[in-house]
């Protein structure tokens, strides 16, 4: 196991590095998103019986935890492509399965630590409280799994930036914006709340507000369901493209 701790922690080092980049530069966006949205409707809006700022805050964690995971693999992959520095990683006697653990793990890491940076930031604006601290931990790990484990698949299947991008910007984007970070699904149309039901983050945004509040719109029995489902799903495609070798070693 020792590639793959020696790997895993080159990753770490390569995000802690610029930390300003990536971990405090996300932190100030959440803080922005809880500034203006909860100026504008604090007062207004109750979600669940919970004040508004308060029902934003873990939607803005979890935000923060998904985006910065698949961002950490993703960029560190297509990076060591386009300058060709990937051979350095592909050479040392390291299995597949150790390469996709020490990338998907970093980027879990990344993904906590700048939710743990986003919490510290905003709780300060409104109380919360924990009703079930483990369904917190659970739906943290595995949705920054997740999208850890999409990044290595875009990683792989990019081969310049801006197709990264778009993978990045119409897939992900998209699925983390809609998922109810900013509103609870029952406040939609019938039909937007059953095409919400299809949107996997949705169960990892859901089930990681229900252990703040104990309150949800899906119960989190089934969103932890989905959630594994879909980890085991994206972890065995991650894996057959670093087992083939496609665009890596091919």
């Amino acid at each position: 196991m020792s590639g793959m701790t020696t790997l895993l922690r080159k990753e770490v080092l390569r995000f802690w590095k610029v930390s300003f980049q990536t971990v405090a530069a996300p932190v100030l966006t959440a803080i922005l998103y809880l500034l203006i949205f909860s100026h504008v409707l604090d007062e207004h809006v109750r979600v669940h019986g919970v004040p508004y700022a308060a029902f934003l805050i873990p939607g803005l964690v979890m935000m923060s935890v998904l985006q910065n995971a698949f961002a950490n693999s993703s960029s560190s992959l297509i990076q060591s492509k386009v300058t060709g520095s990937i051979v350095f990683v592909l050479l040392p006697p390291i299995s597949y399965v150790e390469f996709f653990f020490a990338f998907v793990g970093a980027a879990v890491l990344r993904g906590l630590v700048v939710g743990l940076g986003v919490f510290a930031a905003t709780a300060i604006f409104a109380p919360l409280s924990f009703a079930a601290p483990l369904w917190i931990l659970v739906f943290a790990v595995l949705g920054g799994g997740i999208m850890g484990a999409l990044g290595v698949i875009g990683g792989i299947w990019a081969d310049k930036f801006d197709q990264l991008a778009g993978f990045q910007n119409f897939l992900i984007m998209p699925l983390t914006m809609l998922s109810g970070v900013f509103y609870s699904i029952a406040s939609l149309p019938p039909f937007w709340q059953q095409i919400s039901h299809f949107n996997p983050v949705f169960y990892m945004i859901d089930g990681f507000r229900f252990g703040f509040f104990g309150v949800s719109d899906a119960a989190p029995e089934l969103s932890v369901t989905v959630v594994a489902a879909c980890f085991v799903v994206v972890t065995a495609v991650a894996l057959a493209f670093l087992r083939s070798g496609y665009k890596l070693r091919n």
